[in-house]
């Protein structure tokens, strides 16, 4: 059954449960095109978020054009489908504001993607970190069209966060352990993009997952010791051969690269993103 609007807009609704009734309008207004809605982002982390802020969703579909057509015949979207589509596929992925009830029934700001455009995105060299950097932190699936939906989001984040090591490997100072390899890839994100926030935004964004870091981040450290690519020390952890300058100059080359893309990106949602501008100013104002 479908959530209304007054259980959405409850003023004691946890954001956690208030992600889950969303994500569920917006499924049932896929079409049955969306397979998957995972929630990040300062709701899930409780980094200083406005109540009345958007919930940052990913939303995983089986094909752009049946999800933007199904949001269109349901008057959520009002810009043209072959728009959306043709954007998909440019710089991907889109990013629309999801507002059933004309945002009574709560705010989402959307990230679309196929499992292809997921998968490259995480994947060992991506073309730049927009999906990377958000999602190797922490996140929530909040609906799924069945279990092998499920099972297959869940891998893809697992191979996301077996990866970390090789590309913030080469900005690390030895030793270190789990918790700063989470603060440094913050910081080195955060870096990667043009953001309407406060300077010290991935110090806040870290405290609110420190705990995160250090259980998701310690065993990968502990794996990487145990098939010889780190050593553990009294202090920490060191690479037993540490990432050269050329590694590093090609990690800068990717950032820069990501940098401009996600840039570029920007231009994109002005088209996509509903009532774009004005998001961006009250984003700016909160930090």
């Amino acid at each position: 059954m479908t959530a209304g609007p007054e259980a959405l807009s409850a003023p004691d609704t946890a954001p956690l449960e208030r992600a889950r009734q969303l994500a569920r309008v917006l499924a049932d207004a896929s079409g049955g095109s969306a397979e998957a809605v995972v929630l990040y982002g300062s709701h899930l982390l409780g980094a200083r978020p406005d109540r009345n802020s958007a919930l940052d969703f990913l939303v995983v579909v089986s094909d752009y054009r049946t999800f933007y057509q199904a949001l269109h015949a349901a008057g959520e979207t009002h810009r043209p489908v072959w728009l959306f589509t043709e954007l998909a596929r440019i710089l991907p992925p889109n990013v629309i504001a999801f507002t059933p009830g004309e945002g009574a029934a709560g705010i989402a700001k959307c990230l679309v993607v196929t499992w292809s455009h997921l998968e490259a995105g995480l994947g060992a060299r991506p073309k730049d970190h927009f999906l990377l950097g958000r999602l190797v932190q922490k996140v929530a699936v909040v609906w799924a069209a069945g279990e092998a939906e499920a099972a297959r989001l869940e891998r893809l984040l697992e191979g996301a966060h077996r990866g970390v090591l090789e590309w913030i490997g080469p900005y690390l100072e030895e030793p270190f352990d789990a918790e700063a390899v989470g603060r440094r890839l913050l910081e080195v994100c955060y870096h990667g993009e043009f953001r309407p926030e406060a300077r010290d935004r991935s110090a806040v964004v870290f405290e609110a997952q420190r705990d995160y870091f250090r259980e998701r981040l310690a065993p990968l450290l502990r794996g990487a010791a145990a098939d010889g690519t780190l050593t553990a020390t009294p202090d920490g952890y060191r690479f037993v051969s540490p990432p050269s300058r050329a590694t590093r100059r090609s990690w800068d080359r990717h950032f820069t690269r990501s940098k401009v893309r996600v840039t570029l990106r920007w231009l994109k949602h002005v088209l996509t993103f509903d009532n774009w501008l004005p998001y961006v100013h009250r984003k700016a104002e909160r930090r």
